[in-house]
């Protein structure tokens, strides 16, 4: 009875063994594979079984494919979804056609590149100056899959440096419109760069490029001039070097033959375009427009004032391979486009300002800014949400990122650059909106500042920030209404022009640290001029203007505050508190309230400022108002 039971245990094993077989782990069966494909690989195939593949894979390869890719941010998907894996986003997968692999060579902006390089060739306008360089380099063919114009070879870092580009790599604009405009993009137009301009609609972006236009030729127009004299000198004096002005002006793109004469030493005046005013003006300036018609454009210029300039060309056009031909034609100086969402490439199926659309056409635009030396601006929609519109990869292909802030009731603009590849970030410009277009705030401060006085005892401070290397002072008000006792009612937060969480952390702070009961009264904040507080600077102001409606003691006229708030109530010393000073005592301003590790001296520049150096919030708080714990 015993043997019977062990086989019939043994049985039931050698089963359970056969059937607990295929359960393998990955490791395994990649190691079956392995050795399945290397016995294969030791027997010859031969040679219909192969052909019969390769076939199949080209039969499959020229058919067009059908991908599904997020609007929000460009992730790609073979089937579609009600949410995208990537941002989370609802709704937002559009089905797109992918063209055949054997036809992609590196997408469809590439290959309209590509095009817009053989017409170029085609058209007779070689770029090539002659054995010095110049645009030599620019007669290379272009590959459809590059990005940029790609060079002979690796060069040293040394050797490129030696070429002086802080000298004239920059296209300087005139005018004081010019010079900030030039302080928000790092010193200047750089030749070659792709500019995104971002902003609400009826911020004033399109107003803006267009002065852009008008002072792009006459800035190409001045250096045009300044090259040819300098070019008459160095020919009569045997081949001196180029002046500095001829080396700007080749930078900004002129005709080849203006470009060809500044390096000859020739005083005549050539176009390399056929028509009158490409060549010896200096360049000309295209302003490509899908959203609005020619004589839109020239309304709006005749009101700015500028409809007299026969160097900017106007062109309301919305595909993308018209808009190459007539930069072929014109050979301009600079290309700006409003906007990107609107044009569109034939080779796309998807309609225009898509992803797919927006993505390939702003590729092409790079190719062609790159491998011209045209700096081209790109207007760019923003969404609800105030991003801008289109994939992120928008923002990593251009060079500069550029953003307008301001109220459709507030005349004052902020033009702020979210990403330079050429310079600072920190910059701001600050301009104010005119019937003849964008004119700069010579004192921003002033005008942030200049209707204080119509509401004398209202609880308000004053703050010192520093946009970038520039100071500017802000006024925040506050109103503390108290809750009625009983009702049950939350207290309610009604920041503008401040960081909600960091409103909540300063009450909790004040409400720890000092005699303020905020959880008894609703908080109201308004910084003035619709601007925004964002920087840790501001907490001592924010603080000091609750405390004086709280408390109901105000803060004298010529008082500003200047430091962070810390969780233990400490103030904290922030960058640049002498420059932060120095910019208030020039609008009047003699008292300081700083943070006493700032350690600052009423000496030199800041002679008369009366300099009060607190630890901590409460001794600000007896500072300024005579109160606190």
């Amino acid at each position: 009875m015993s043997r019977l039971v062990q086989r019939s245990l043994q049985g039931l094993a050698a089963r359970g063994a056969r059937h607990a077989a295929p359960l393998l782990s990955p490791a395994s069966i990649a190691a079956r594979e392995f050795a399945a494909a290397a016995c294969k690989r030791r027997t010859a195939p031969s040679a219909q079984p192969r052909c019969l593949v390769v076939a199949r894979a080209a039969s499959s390869s020229s058919k067009a494919k059908q991908l599904f890719v997020c609007s929000e941010c460009g992730e790609q998907a073979a089937q579609w979804a009600g949410q995208c894996k990537a941002c989370g986003a609802w709704n937002a997968l559009e089905k797109v056609t992918v063209a055949p692999a054997a036809e992609a060579g590196g997408g469809s902006g590439a290959r309209a590149a590509a095009r817009f390089a053989a017409g170029k060739s085609a058209g007779g306008g070689s770029m090539d100056a002659g054995p010095s360089g110049g645009f030599a380099a620019a007669t290379r063919p272009l590959r459809r899959s590059a990005w940029v114009q790609e060079v002979e070879a690796p060069q040293r870092l040394s050797d490129v440096s030696r070429r002086g580009f802080r000298q004239r790599w920059r296209l300087q604009l005139p005018g004081e419109t010019g010079q900030e405009l030039a302080r928000v993009l790092g010193g200047g137009v750089v030749p070659g760069s792709l500019t995104l301009v971002g902003g609400e609609p009826g911020v004033g972006k399109s107003t803006l490029l267009l002065q852009m236009a008008d002072l792009l030729t006459r800035a190409a127009t001045s250096d045009a001039a300044d090259g040819s004299s300098g070019g008459r000198s160095s020919g009569g004096g045997g081949g001196g070097k180029e002046s500095r002005s001829g080396r700007r002006a080749q930078d900004v793109q002129q005709p080849a033959a203006a470009a060809a004469q500044q390096h000859d030493g020739s005083d005549a005046a050539g176009s390399s375009g056929g028509e009158e005013g490409l060549g010896g003006s200096g360049g000309v300036v295209l302003y490509v427009s899908g959203e609005e018609s020619v004589e839109q454009i020239g309304s709006r210029a005749e009101r700015m004032g500028l409809a007299g300039n026969q160097s900017v060309y106007v062109y309301s056009a919305t595909r993308l391979d018209t808009i190459l031909d007539e930069i072929i034609r014109l050979q301009p100086a600079a290309v700006i486009v409003d906007s990107i969402q609107t044009v569109y490439l034939d080779e796309v199926s998807s309609s225009a300002g898509s992803v797919v659309q927006v993505r390939e056409c702003a590729t092409a635009l790079l190719q062609v800014a790159k491998r011209e030396r045209i700096p081209v601006f790109l207007v760019g929609h923003v969404t609800k949400s105030g991003d801008l519109a289109g994939p992120r990869v928008l923002e990593h292909i251009v060079d500069t990122v550029v953003y307008m802030e301001g109220g459709r009731q507030q005349p004052v603009r902020l033009v702020r650059a979210m990403k330079n590849r050429y310079g600072s970030t920190d910059e701001v410009g600050v301009f104010e909106m005119h019937d003849d277009g964008m004119q700069v705030v010579p004192n921003p401060s002033a005008i942030f500042l200049s209707d204080r006085d119509l509401a004398p005892n209202v609880s308000s401070a004053v703050a010192v920030v520093l946009e970038g290397t520039r100071p500017l002072l802000q006024e925040v008000q506050a109103l503390c209404s108290p809750v009625p006792a009983g009702s049950g009612m939350t207290p309610s937060r009604f920041p503008s022009g401040v960081n909600r969480q960091r409103l909540a952390l300063l009450l909790a702070v004040l409400g720890k640290h000092t005699d303020m009961r905020p959880y008894s009264v609703d908080v109201y904040l308004n910084v003035t001029g619709g601007l925004e507080m964002s920087e840790p600077a501001t907490d001592l102001a924010v603080a000091c203007a609750i405390a004086s409606s709280y408390f109901e003691q105000p803060i004298a006229r010529d008082v500003a505050m200047i430091g962070e708030v810390g969780l233990g109530g400490e103030l904290r010393p922030v960058g640049h508190i002498e420059r932060r000073i120095g910019e208030a005592l020039k609008l009047g301003f003699r008292t300081f309230v700083v943070p006493a590790a700032a350690n600052v001296h009423a000496s030199g520049r800041l002679k008369g400022a009366r300099i009060i150096e607190c630890r901590t919030v409460v001794e600000a708080f007896r500072a300024v108002l005579g109160s606190g714990k």
